[in-house]
């Protein structure tokens, strides 16, 4: 098996159409196809049912897409890590972003990395929460930030840092005579919450939240950040639910927080990495995660978790 066996398995699983994946490599479609022959024929089993309307991935073929596209994630952190050499780095820590992290954070922790350890090179990957617990299965990330605990055997998940859950309401909303607004007050009103597919921690965390109350909550959207639940927050579309940070970090005009009624919820953030990993860097990017919002040199664990603000406005 050869790397162009899986770019041609690859780019025929994804359009679901020979003579589409043949343009899409710059081939011819006879090659193509035996190339997937030949591939079908190293591994004993047939990975496409082609009929003349259609194309169609077998048991095999689904479940071998599932393992192709890490082995070229792989192959170019392989070439990354040696770029990274070549320009002056002697190491490298992979972080995988999932559920948004909290704005203001990851700026002040970049920084700090780079200002501790400029020899140390920062990648980022933005995927959804299952992705990033098999990538760090996988030694495809070497640590990871979610809204979720719930990552299973052979992953750490770390509480770090949590904020108040406020909501997001448009200037002018009746609801705004409340400086803290009662759950059920804010049931009787259409919500836009993140996407549990996209920022699946986040949606969990709301979701316990919602629950506390007796009637259903009215979902108007559902959106894969926050900044698109601002937008629809701006123009009176919804009430939105979120961490504070991400209303105050929000530039659309007319968006009011609020927190809730009671004790306030907070959104809390998790620092993933594998069970087994013991690399110093990493164990010095964690100590620099837990400080990010102390004063230079206080490094305890977890960081404290800090009153709901009255109020946010942009």
């Amino acid at each position: 098996m050869e790397l162009r066996h899986l770019r041609c398995f690859l780019a025929v699983a994804e359009e679901l159409h020979f003579a589409r994946a043949a343009e899409r490599l710059h081939i011819e479609q006879s090659p193509l196809s035996r190339t997937i022959k030949e591939l079908e024929e190293d591994l004993g089993e047939q990975l496409f049912f082609r009929t003349s309307r259609s194309t169609k991935l077998t048991r095999a073929g689904k479940l071998f897409l599932e393992h192709v596209p890490r082995i070229f994630t792989a192959l170019q952190q392989a070439r990354d890590s040696v770029q990274a050499a070549a320009n002056g780095f002697h190491g490298q820590l992979r972080i995988a972003l999932s559920d948004g992290i909290t704005p203001s954070r990851l700026p002040a922790l970049l920084a700090l990395c780079r200002q501790e350890e400029p020899e140390v090179e920062i990648r980022l990957f933005e995927v959804p929460l299952s992705q990033q617990i098999k990538g760090l299965h996988d030694d495809l990330y070497d640590v990871g930030f979610a809204q979720s605990d719930e990552v299973g055997d052979g992953v750490v998940a770390q509480a770090v840092w949590s904020d108040p859950l406020m909501v997001a309401v448009p200037a002018r909303h009746p609801l705004l005579r409340h400086k803290r607004i009662p759950l059920e007050e804010v049931m009787r009103h259409p919500l836009v919450l993140c996407d549990p597919q996209v920022c699946e921690g986040h949606a969990r965390q709301v979701e316990r939240v919602l629950r506390r109350a007796d009637t259903e909550p009215l979902i108007a959207e559902r959106v894969s950040s926050c900044d698109l639940m601002m937008a629809l927050v701006s123009a009176g579309f919804a009430l939105g639910i979120t961490g504070a940070p991400h209303i105050a970090a929000s530039r659309e005009p007319g968006v009011v927080a609020r927190p809730l009624a009671g004790r306030s919820p907070v959104l809390t953030t998790y620092v993933l990495y594998r069970e087994s990993e013991s690399s110093e860097v990493l164990s010095r990017f964690i100590e620099r995660v837990q400080a990010i919002d102390l004063p230079e040199g206080v490094r305890p664990a977890p960081p404290p978790e800090p009153d709901p603000p009255e109020d946010i406005e942009p």
